[in-house]
């Protein structure tokens, strides 16, 4: 009974600490009668913004006092806390950020009193061109020790050799702490060397990693194997929020010595946790359904989503994040009434409150009825802002005015198109032009880019039209999947079924053009290969590596449900790849998302250049290479 008081005690001064309000001394005292100096540590998982040291300061500031006043042991920060991350080259240009660093920490040490704060930090080395990764032991109102990362990995997505140095210091104890920096984690020679060397009485790992990071289920396991085989308590501590394109999942944890978790903090939240590391006491939070999903080699291409709640909470920080870091408060988008902008809706209003979300429709005269009445039903139902501004008139005045021009040029390159897209673009920009428009006219507005990765994939999405905005929430899902988000949304969300069940039915279509065969407007799937098939061929290639002849004599989840004939596959491999081939230069100009997903086109995560699109995916056999080389008996 006594420790379920703690856990509930502790959750009512977290959430004290997440505001601006003081955590009332009836608290702190209830608190102190069960920890004081009786081996209790401090877990503080918190979200901070890369190089804004007086925020990050004044947070860390605050937590360490609060720790302080109830007694506790040690409070453990992430690794880069008073810093944030990712910093990139801001150091190595405006090297105020490091020396002002110095500046933060000495005064932060002020408020830490006989409790250890382990804080972690960037420190310039002897190379001014890049900084030790190090964590601040501060006590008694002094930095009393500071502890480099000893081992830089070579294969960090942060580009850790490009920026960091390690010191081969040895000075990596204290207190009895066996304390490591990120994935110095994995380093035998650092693990064995703090064992038998120093004798720890319990380690500690001060972190930074990100739910895509694919050593995620491996990094666990090494904390418990690592607990369990030195009979000593393991600490980690992982920040949690979303700088730009990158998402820390938080989840701190903790190990008695026979590697059994007893603590866990939760998924994508700062959160602050009190533990007894050696007495075996902590609270347990549970992950959001599929945390371990997607991360298994061996796992085949499924329809069926597992992890819809961890994709729903990480959209939700990611925007979140984004506008508060940036200092932005609204967002505009336009609600077509498809699936892609009703998602992005949902979530904008989720992150940023109803009242700041904006959703224009925008018809044209290829625009649908539905279309129009589903975008007003689901700003009905989300309560956001919503307005109808048809964009006919701006379209036939910029085609009339496109058209003369296009005559002038015609009669120095005769080598205009039969069918362009010109008539499509113009909608598609058209609409781009309103909602920047709103961007600008209101204060602290961003436009939304609505693309999904399928589209991406495909160049589906037209620049300065539907791929234009300062942020693209949906941009690292495919298609399929935001299907299965919305009905998992319409299921889970508070409010039930705000997605019109409509919306989720429909076949996906941009309405900018009228098919031939059809005399409806265009649907997506037919312009381009069906959704599943198209969704599966992404997933081969990021998990299986798989090329083109893998890929054709694999059965895919489509073949089993619908008869295709082996031409038909064909056709839709070759327009998958023409496509890809020619979409990396779209890639490289998307708007700002939040990776959310194992493997991403975002360019953190995958780098390409964009003059490969003559790569031949399909293989060459000898004979054509030959036939490419010509003979060698002569010149």
């Amino acid at each position: 009974m006594l420790m379920k008081d703690l856990f509930e005690l502790t959750e009512i001064a977290d959430e004290y600490l997440k505001s601006d309000k003081t955590v009332e001394i009836s608290i702190i005292n209830s608190i102190k009668d069960i920890v004081f100096n009786n081996g209790y540590f401090g877990i503080a998982q918190i979200n901070t913004i890369a190089g804004d040291l007086e925020y990050n300061s004044k947070k860390i500031a605050k937590y360490i006092r609060f720790a302080s006043a109830v007694g506790l042991e040690a409070v453990v920060f992430p690794e880069f806390a008073l810093n944030g991350f990712p910093i990139g080259d801001v150091v190595k240009r405006h090297g105020v950020l490091l020396s002002d660093t110095k500046k933060w920490l000495k005064e932060i040490a002020e408020f830490a009193g006989n409790t250890v704060a382990l804080v972690g930090f960037m420190e310039q080395s002897g190379d001014s061109s890049k900084y030790y990764n190090s964590v601040a032991v501060l006590r008694y109102g002094q930095v009393q020790r500071i502890i480099r990362k000893q081992v830089i990995s070579n294969t960090s997505r942060y580009n850790d050799n490009k920026y960091q140095v390690a010191d081969i210091s040895d000075d990596d104890l204290y207190c009895g702490y066996g304390i490591t920096i990120g994935d110095e984690i994995f380093s035998d020679k650092q693990i064995l060397q703090l064992v038998y060397n120093k004798r720890p009485k319990l380690f500690i790992n001060c972190a930074l990693n990100t739910y895509a990071d694919s050593r995620k289920i491996l990094r666990a396991n090494c904390y418990s194997y690592f607990a369990s085989k030195y009979k000593k308590p393991f600490i980690y501590v992982n920040q949690t929020g979303a700088n730009d394109n990158i998402l820390f999942d938080g989840t701190s944890r903790v190990y008695d010595a026979s590697g059994n978790l007893i603590a866990r903090a939760k998924y994508c939240e700062e959160q602050f946790l009190i533990v007894n590391p050696t007495g075996g006491e902590g609270k347990i939070y549970p992950l959001p359904d599929g945390y371990d999903i997607g991360l298994r080699d061996n796992e085949e291409f499924s329809l069926y989503y597992g992890d819809l709640e961890r994709i729903y909470k990480s959209l939700v920080t990611g925007v979140k994040d984004y506008f508060s870091k940036c200092g932005f408060k609204r967002a505009v988008l336009g609600l077509s009434g498809g699936l892609d902008s009703t998602v992005c809706a949902v979530i904008l209003a989720d992150a940023l409150g109803k009242e700041n979300v904006f959703g224009v429709s925008m018809p044209s005269h290829i625009t649908s009825k539905e279309s129009k009445t589903d975008a007003e039903q689901l700003a009905n139902n989300l309560g956001i802002g919503f307005a109808e501004a048809p964009i006919w008139e701006m379209v036939e005045t910029t085609a009339l005015s496109l058209n003369g021009l296009f005559t002038n040029v015609e009669k120095k390159w005769n080598v205009r198109y039969k069918n362009p897209y010109t008539p499509d673009n113009i909608q598609a920009r058209s609409r781009a032009m309103f909602l920047w428009g709103i961007s600008n006219e209101f204060e602290s507005c961003v436009p939304i880019a609505t693309s999904d990765k399928s589209e991406a994939y495909m160049g589906y999405a037209t620049i300065n039209g539907d791929m234009s905005g300062g942020f693209a929430p949906i941009a690292d899902i495919t298609k399929t999947k935001l299907f299965a988000l919305a009905k998992w949304i319409n299921k889970n969300r508070p409010q039930k079924d705000v997605i019109p069940q409509s919306v989720i039915d429909k076949r996906p279509g941009a309405e900018l053009a009228i098919d031939p065969k059809t005399g409806k407007p265009l649907k997506a799937e037919d312009a381009l290969m069906p959704y599943e098939f198209l969704d599966e061929i992404i997933w081969r290639i990021e998990n299986k590596h798989q090329c083109y002849n893998e890929l054709l004599n694999t059965v895919f989840v489509y073949e089993k449900r619908n008869n295709i004939s082996k031409v038909q596959k064909q056709e839709w491999l070759d327009k998958f790849y023409r496509r890809m081939s020619t979409a990396f230069y779209k890639w490289s100009i998307m708007p700002p998302f939040v990776m959310v997903e194992p493997h991403s086109i975002n360019s953190c995560d995958y780098t390409q250049p964009i003059t490969t699109s003559h790569i031949n995916y399909k293989g060459a056999d000898v004979k054509y290479i030959n036939s490419c080389l010509g003979s060698n008996s002569g010149a």
